[in-house]
Parts: C-alpha cells; sequence; structure tokens
C-alpha cells in the first residue's frame, strides 16, 4: 500500500520548507522570498493528520491501494501569507523570485480512498496549524 502526502508542514517541520521558512523570517523580520506570483494553490496537511491517516493505514489499509492524505482544500499561497500576518501579527515584506523549474502549479488530495477505507478526514485547518507551527518556530530563537 501506498500514502501520497501533500504538503505537510507543522512543528520541526524542515528548515528549508516554505512555512517554516515563512514563519521565521515574520519573527526574525526579515523579508519571504516566493516563487512565482503566489498564485500557486497547494493542499496542505497539518503533521498530525498525516500520522493519522498512516496508522489508519497500517490497520486497516487495502494491499495495494494507494491512498491520498491531505488536508482537504485547495488554498492560494498568497492567501497563506495573509494568514501567516494574522497569526504571527507582523506584516511580511515579500520578494517574488523566479519560478521555480518543475515546481507545479495546483496541487490538490482527492482524499476518496482515504475517507472509504481508513476513516480519514483532515481534523486541522490551516490557520490552526499554522498558529502552531508558530508557537514551535517562536520557541526555536
Amino acid at each position: 500500500m501506498s500514502l501520497r502526502y501533500f504538503t505537510v508542514y507543522g512543528p520541526r517541520q524542515r528548515p528549508d520548507m516554505a512555512f517554516h521558512r515563512f514563519l521565521k523570517a515574520a519573527r526574525d523580520g526579515e523579508p519571504v522570498h516566493v516563487f512565482g506570483d503566489g498564485g500557486q494553490t497547494r493542499d496542505f496537511t497539518f503533521v498530525s493528520d498525516i500520522v493519522a491517516a498512516t496508522r489508519a493505514a497500517a490497520d486497516s489499509g487495502r494491499p495495494g491501494g494507494v491512498y491520498n492524505v491531505g488536508g482537504g482544500e485547495r488554498v492560494v499561497l498568497n492567501q497563506v501569507l495573509r494568514q501567516i500576518e494574522d497569526v504571527t501579527g507582523r506584516r511580511l515584506t515579500v520578494i517574488r523570485d523566479e519560478v521555480q523549474k518543475g515546481d507545479m502549479r495546483d496541487t490538490f488530495a482527492d482524499t476518496t480512498a482515504a475517507r472509504r477505507d481508513l476513516g480519514f478526514r483532515s481534523t486541522v485547518a490551516l490557520a490552526q496549524g499554522l498558529e502552531r507551527e508558530w508557537a514551535w518556530i517562536r520557541g526555536q530563537a
């Protein structure tokens, strides 16, 4: 069986990943670098939802099954930046960089099979997950 995780974030996230970089920049008063116009969309998934789906797959996944694990909605990156400003209470300075070759414009997880076979539903909304990661990032100063 395979699990396909969609844009995972949360405390202890790799430091090269976007949310970690954005929140750290907000904490440190540094600019945020965004590849492209920020109109790209992602299906962001909080780490505890990933853990829940993985455990459910171990218990009830179909052999040979493929399960998409996502947060359940496509969110525009520019909206995420505004949410980060709301969560941190800090205005971000955004620097637009060239689009990276091979970067997908839009992603979205069809979680139908994960809901059906694993009983998976994302439980952590993006704003709540960002608040949790922000609390962790602030503690890393």
